[in-house]
């Protein structure tokens, strides 16, 4: 496969949808979320070392230990970014394998291509600027697909699901990394003090956006808990699903099988 570059432009059905706690046209939720990524993408990877306090490695690595990925496979990282799981799975995968780093925003593909370039990692990636609710990929094609932390941007979650599950070659596995509701009643009280009021002024101080983290603090909230997350990869087809929390149910890993 040669670098592709690929938008769709795929919505779920229904008149409206919520945009963080605001209720939008459905038609304009991809806009709206685009131009949140296309704000933060130059900042992205510091505001995730300083939102996170560096965390976000340890649950990353996490999901690389759970994906079972060999060398010689095809995986698809769904979301990428600016390519942090990408970087790993390539030296997994090595010079018989490959690997897909797809993302809907054409700011965040450009940062994560030109940052594994730089690291060296050539040859065994491409990059695809695609919709998760309509992938452009052949079905049966990959034995792994992850995506991590955005989920809860796509606006037909269960689209998504769907067309993931089409992509994903019997007996692969789907890792779905996302921020979810934390399991213990003082860290949840905690974590809204931090998400509400102290990251918006981070946001504003190093990446000049105090909207674009407040939006993301928002869609957190209105993303499926646990159980709920659970049931819609059920529902798309997934076996033997389970989830883990980390960090107390801040983030929560699913997996789900193709079978």
């Amino acid at each position: 496969m040669t670098d592709i570059v690929q938008d769709l432009n795929v919505t779920g059905e229904g008149d409206t949808t919520h945009f963080g706690f605001q209720t939008v046209a459905t038609k304009e939720k991809a806009k709206k979320v685009a131009e949140v990524f296309h704000s933060v993408a130059s900042k992205y990877d510091i505001m995730n070392d300083v939102m996170s306090l560096g965390i976000h490695r340890i649950w990353k690595r996490f999901t690389i230990d759970c994906s079972g990925v060999r060398p010689g496979q095809r995986v698809l990282d769904l979301a990428g970014g600016t390519g942090d799981l990408t970087a790993k799975f390539s030296r997994i995968v090595g010079d018989k394998g490959q690997v897909v780093l797809a993302d809907i925003n054409n700011s965040m593909l450009a940062m994560g291509r030109d940052k594994l370039r730089d690291l060296g990692i050539v040859g065994n990636v491409n990059y695809v600027q695609a919709n998760a609710e309509a992938l452009p990929f052949p079905d049966d094609y990959f034995d792994c697909i992850t995506i991590g932390f955005g989920l809860r941007n796509v606006t037909d979650k269960d689209a998504a699901l769907r067309s993931m599950f089409r992509v994903l070659k019997p007996g692969g596995r789907l890792l779905v990394l996302e921020f979810s509701k934390p399991v213990l009643e003082p860290l949840s009280k905690i974590y809204d003090a931090y998400s509400f009021h102290l990251l918006p002024k981070i946001g504003e101080l190093i990446a000049n956006d105090s909207e674009s983290y407040r939006y993301l603090a928002e869609s957190i909230r209105m993303h499926p808990d646990q159980e709920t997350m659970k049931q819609m990869m059920e529902t798309a087809g997934f076996e033997q699903v389970s989830y883990y929390n980390l960090t107390g149910g801040i983030v929560a890993l699913h997996r789900g099988y193709k079978f």
